[in-house]
């Protein structure tokens, strides 16, 4: 349709060179023709033109001394994306590829994740272009201070609820919450990824993983198939990885991969979770110390990765879950996988697969899971935390993780419900995106043109 060029195009102009913003906003909207076409309410409206348009762009310098004595200055950005459904949720991803179009991509997801839930939140994300690797823990405790003196004015517990994403952990959070406590004079559930201690939630940690997994469950039994037995390809090997592969294990099936920015571990005998928990969780460490303990299993650096692809789906198996970072999984590797026989893959990460290798699961009928809807398990166990927070409860482990099993459940029957009343039953990309978009938009549509 031409809304859709001469939507890129805008966007092209207004906001440039933010390519991983303009791939995922071309991704909706071509999922999103059919209800277009069909509800002509949306374009009167202009419903495209103000969804793609956070409704606040915030950036600002970050100021920080380094244990040298030197001062150092990073960039930091919240995009407060749409607020119809809810408060902006979305986490802070601290990571030197950060730029103003990484955040506006993982923005926009955000919102048709969130509305995928079912919960009321809206959809944010923010940032710096802040390495924690190498650094100390004074230097990131300075830098999380720094960062917060101008963050804690446009977030609060029903405004904007920020969590963690890459390079923010359960360390990262405790410091943005001291500072933020320390400036406002109150302790608000303004944050989510708490430490249990003071105010988290149990489960927050494996959410992301545990909840791509019991998606792939749900593909599985619309396949009459069972996960037990399944040999499973992962990426990543940071929390939503380690705790997919744990899911995994739990439920029978076989992890034998993983891998990080140096390279890729293939384990035939299945990948050891403690070690690989003790390596990344505990030390911080790199994959190649994996053969340290097993000499037997096969490292692949970066380096020998081959060309236009990774190894990590190079290997027999039966579903794959690209846990890393968007646009990991590419054509060629899509290819791979449909030739080593792989007939399920489920996107723990944002958006991890290139459109070409989305187009390519779809044409040969693979059971394919959307990151938006297969990866939202993370932010809904965030929005059960600002629950607690809220009521002054504290849920069990179990509670809570009967609570994100039955979101995963909904997001998966709705978008495969939207999938089967526009004629493509088996197309969930479809199916997510129109979902999600259909209730940000009635929302819009019944608040005005705001």
């Amino acid at each position: 349709m031409a809304f859709i060029k001469d939507t890129i195009e805008q966007l092209k102009f207004s906001s440039p060179a933010q390519s991983e913003f303009y791939q995922a906003v071309e991704d909706v909207l071509e999922s999103i023709e059919p209800i277009i076409e069909e509800r002509p309410k949306y374009r009167e409206q202009a419903i495209i033109q103000r969804l793609v348009e956070p409704e606040r762009q915030i950036m600002f310098r970050v100021p920080w001394v380094d244990d040298n004595g030197q001062v150092q200055v990073n960039k930091g950005y919240r995009v407060e994306f749409n607020s119809a459904l809810g408060p902006y949720k979305g986490g802070l991803r601290f990571h030197p590829s950060v730029n103003a179009g990484i955040i506006k991509f993982l923005g926009f997801e955000q919102v048709f994740k969130n509305a995928l839930t079912g919960l009321p939140i809206g959809g944010g994300k923010g940032g710096a272009n802040f390495d924690p690797k190498g650094k100390s823990d004074a230097e990131i405790m300075r830098f999380c201070q720094s960062f917060m003196n101008e963050l804690y004015r446009h977030i609060g517990p029903t405004t904007d609820v920020p969590a963690g994403d890459i390079g923010v952990g359960g360390r990262e959070i405790g410091y943005l919450f001291g500072q933020y406590k320390r400036l406002v004079n109150r302790f608000d559930g303004v944050l989510t990824g708490k430490s249990t201690l003071w105010g988290g939630s149990f489960v927050r940690t494996q959410a992301t993983g545990y909840g791509a997994v019991y998606f792939a469950q749900c593909l599985l039994d619309d396949n009459d198939d069972n996960i037990s037995g399944k040999r499973c390809l992962v990426s990543g090997a940071g929390n939503v990885a380690i705790y997919a592969i744990e899911k995994l294990y739990q439920l029978g099936a076989k992890p034998v991969t993983c891998s990080d920015s140096g390279g890729t571990i293939y384990h035939e005998q299945g990948i050891d979770l403690d070690l690989l928990k003790q390596i990344k969780e505990e030390n911080n460490g790199r994959l190649y110390e994996y053969l340290d303990t097993h000499s037997e299993a096969e490292y692949t650096p970066r380096d020998d990765y081959p060309k236009d692809g990774h190894c990590v789906w190079r290997y027999q198996a039966d579903l794959a879950l690209p846990c890393a970072t968007q646009n990991e999984l590419t054509e060629k590797d899509a290819q791979a996988l449909l030739e080593n026989g792989c007939r399920y893959i489920v996107e723990g990460a944002n958006m991890p697969c290139t459109q070409s290798a989305v187009d390519l699961f779809i044409e040969n009928n693979i059971s394919y899971g959307p990151g938006k809807a297969a990866n939202a398990g993370g932010v809904a166990t965030s929005q059960l935390e600002m629950a607690q927070n809220a009521s002054m409860q504290r849920w069990t482990f179990d509670e809570v993780d009967t609570k994100l099993q039955h979101i995963m459940r909904n997001i998966h029957r709705d978008a495969k419900r939207t999938a089967e009343e526009f004629n493509h039953p088996s197309n969930l990309v479809l199916g997510a995106n129109i979902a999600g978009f259909r209730k940000v938009a009635d929302a819009m549509i019944q608040q005005g043109v705001v």
